[in-house]
């Protein structure tokens, strides 16, 4: 799949470095990437860089997107500024675009019911249970998961903080950056160090 629009959510305290294996591969493999936040005014990430929206949250629409990364952030533990973003994953899985959600965001996807029936991963299965969810029970002891949703609703991503490399490996698995055996190759390079990928990747 080519030409596509992946929408990054940015906010105050974003983790910034769990998005950057998944979109350094999109825009490359021709995806555009375009941030979304609460508004228009820049944000700053948790790594002290300062971000300006291409656009505001009340602007999206999940017709023109092939996909919602929803990243790590402290204000995700801290109240409920970021709850408009894990609605907008609703409309998102309910219009069957997928999401994917790392760290931090898959709690604000638990808050939101997202994961009470779909197969899922985080930090620690304590940490979702913390919020009152009703999943435990498809909690899956992983990196990273994906959930393919169905004919009515999106397929959805799931990651635990120390798993960027494998985060993107499912986003790009699953807007078919790579055939499967390159996919294999790239995680392996990126994860595991493993030099020998690069020929399968060059080839």
């Amino acid at each position: 799949m080519t030409g596509t629009t992946v929408h990054l959510a940015v906010y105050d305290t974003f983790a910034d470095w769990e998005p950057g294996f998944a979109t350094a591969q999109l825009t490359q493999h021709g995806h555009t990437v375009r941030t979304v936040g609460l508004t228009t005014a820049p944000v700053t990430t948790m790594g002290g860089m300062r971000v300006r929206p291409d656009l505001a949250l009340g602007e999206l629409d999940p017709g023109d997107s092939a996909l919602l990364i929803l990243t790590g952030a402290s204000l995700w533990d801290t109240g409920d500024t970021l709850a408009p973003f894990a609605r907008t994953a609703r409309a998102f899985l309910d219009a069957g675009v997928p999401v994917a959600a790392i760290c931090g965001a898959t709690a604000g996807l638990a808050r939101e019911g997202l994961l009470d029936d779909r197969t899922h991963t985080s930090a620690v299965s304590f940490y979702l249970a913390a919020t009152g969810y009703g999943g435990g029970a498809h909690y899956a002891e992983a990196d990273a998961v994906t959930d393919p949703g169905g004919a009515s609703r999106g397929a959805l991503v799931t990651a635990g903080p120390t798993e960027p490399v494998a985060f993107g490996r499912e986003i790009l698995g699953l807007l078919g950056v790579f055939e499967p055996k390159k996919l294999d190759a790239w995680y392996r390079l990126f994860h595991d160090s493993d030099a020998s990928a690069y020929e399968v990747l060059e080839g």
